[in-house]
């Protein structure tokens, strides 16, 4: 009695890398595990400059390209495509995110789909890294990138995109509205259950990696607004800490000065007067923050699934020879 293939869509963003690519297709296809599973890929073109024909990719198996209208960057490709699946495709098991160059290893595919299936598809796997290939430039970048969301948020990430969704937990991922500024910020926050599997980084294809200092900067502060409800709420908590040790050093000062003999003629009334600028700064920062929120909050609008069309040019269904 044969066993039915589960079906898997493959989704991958694509800017200017399309020779990287043409070798995750045909990994994806020749890798001799990956028959017990049925394939589709779907690239999410991001504006990219270089086009798709001029490189050779595997005939097994058709793959859809979505051409976006404008560059609209990674995490914003990885909305698009998942509402994209959720709103027209039918019929398959799981949705598998990944990069398309090679650091994402598709023969990975595997352990992710497998844990989910220890699960009960009850989760969203994610594959936290135990060995990295990135330059010492970046790794330093990566270590304040997690620290430092760590003590904005008091939550860890030390997972990226590479995932695979269960097709009942989907409708939670495409209906929130901050997986347009963070795919992997987005589920942690939103409380959708997940988990991880620790596999190692795999090495680029082609071509060099298109994360330099501005696109670590940018996702950082991308998976940081995800959660801008704690984070108002933890710089109120650090500016009433703040202002609470300004106005003891206040008490300590006058105390110095009138009971006391230690007190230098005019450095009390300075030093003061230096407290309380920084009391009212600490006060305009909490106020400016409050305000914000309130202002997040009374904005209620439905969740909508169907904001990617505005963003899809052509979609292109092909057996790349």
């Amino acid at each position: 009695m044969s066993v039915e293939r589960k079906k898997i869509i493959c989704l991958t963003p694509v800017y200017n890398d399309w020779e990287s690519f043409s070798f995750l297709v045909k990994a994806i296809e020749e890798y001799p595990k990956h028959s017990e599973f049925l394939f589709q890929i779907i690239a999410i073109n991001d504006g990219s400059l270089e086009h798709y024909n001029n490189f050779n990719f595997s005939e097994k198996s058709p793959s859809e390209i979505i051409n976006l209208k404008i560059l609209i960057r990674h995490q914003r490709a990885i909305a698009v495509g998942l509402q994209y699946i959720n709103d027209v495709k039918s019929g398959f098991d799981y949705v598998v995110v990944l990069d398309s160059d090679g650091e994402d290893k598709p023969e990975d595919i595997t352990s992710l789909v497998s844990t989910c299936i220890a699960f009960d598809n009850s989760k969203i796997i994610f594959a936290q890294r135990k060995k990295r290939e990135e330059s010492v430039f970046f790794k330093i970048g990566y270590f304040f990138y997690k620290n430092i969301f760590y003590l904005l948020t008091a939550q860890k990430i030390n997972f990226g995109n590479f995932s695979c969704i269960p097709i009942a937990l989907l409708k939670k991922v495409v209906f929130q509205d901050n997986l347009w500024n963070h795919y992997s910020g987005s589920i942690i926050q939103s409380k959708t259950p997940f988990d991880r599997v620790i596999l190692n980084r795999g090495k680029r294809y082609a071509g060099k990696s298109k994360m330099n200092f501005t696109s670590l900067v940018l996702h950082g502060l991308s998976s940081i607004s995800v959660y801008f409800d704690s984070l108002s709420v933890r710089i109120l908590k650090i500016s009433l800490l703040g202002v609470l040790v300004c106005f003891m050093s206040v008490l300590f000062v006058l105390y110095l000065k009138f009971f006391t003999d230690s007190s230098i003629p005019g450095w009390a009334s300075n030093l003061i007067l230096i407290i309380f600028c920084i009391i009212l700064q600490l006060s305009s920062v909490t106020l400016i923050v409050l305000l914000m929120q309130l202002s997040a909050r009374k904005n209620i609008k439905a969740p909508n699934s169907a904001i990617y069309k505005e963003f899809i040019d052509t979609i292109e269904v092909k057996k790349f020879l």
